[in-house]
């Protein structure tokens, strides 16, 4: 088993929209602050949202850079059943940086939120103006992206270009 890195937009694409969750990291001072969160992804801008005011919010108005992690298609995988450091997670991932930009344009708060909801239902959603009013809606352009895929099998990939084998 191998990890690959791959460099395909629409692979890399694949992996972000079979996720429900992402994870955010931020830098809290001298401390990192990991977070689960729902999210949208359109055009290469990756939709967040939250409570107008709290922590991490605090936390992004002193510094906007953001890493954001997606990763799916967890499996247990060995080589030897009997030896244990043969045993490791198949996945693949997605890791993103860039810089939170916070939305506060009622109509663009509303689509972000309707890119947001499409990434988990195909239902049409109607939202109140005290609801808009009061969410926060992060837009954080991709600035860098790496993905990997975790044991993919040596065969998978042979002369395929986009991709590169990581060891």
């Amino acid at each position: 088993m191998k990890t690959v890195e791959h460099l395909n937009d629409k692979r890399i694409e694949e992996i972000i929209k079979k996720c429900d969750v992402c994870f955010i990291g931020v830098v809290d001072g001298d401390m990192p602050y990991v977070l689960p969160m729902n999210f949208g992804y359109h055009n290469n801008i990756i939709y967040l949202h939250s409570a107008p005011e709290g922590r991490i919010v605090d936390i992004l108005e002193k510094n906007a850079n953001i890493c954001i992690t997606f990763s799916t298609g967890h499996e247990l995988a060995f080589q030897h059943p009997e030896v244990a450091c043969s045993y490791r997670m198949k996945s693949q991932s997605v890791v993103a940086w860039g810089k939170v930009q916070f939305q506060e344009d009622f109509d663009k708060k509303v689509e972000a939120l309707n890119i947001l909801m499409k990434q988990y239902s195909d239902k049409k959603f109607k939202y109140s103006d005290p609801a808009i009013k009061n969410v926060k809606i992060w837009e954080v352009p991709i600035d860098k992206v790496t993905c990997k895929e975790f044991g993919a099998p040596h065969e998978k990939y042979q002369g395929d270009d986009t991709v590169k084998r990581s060891f």
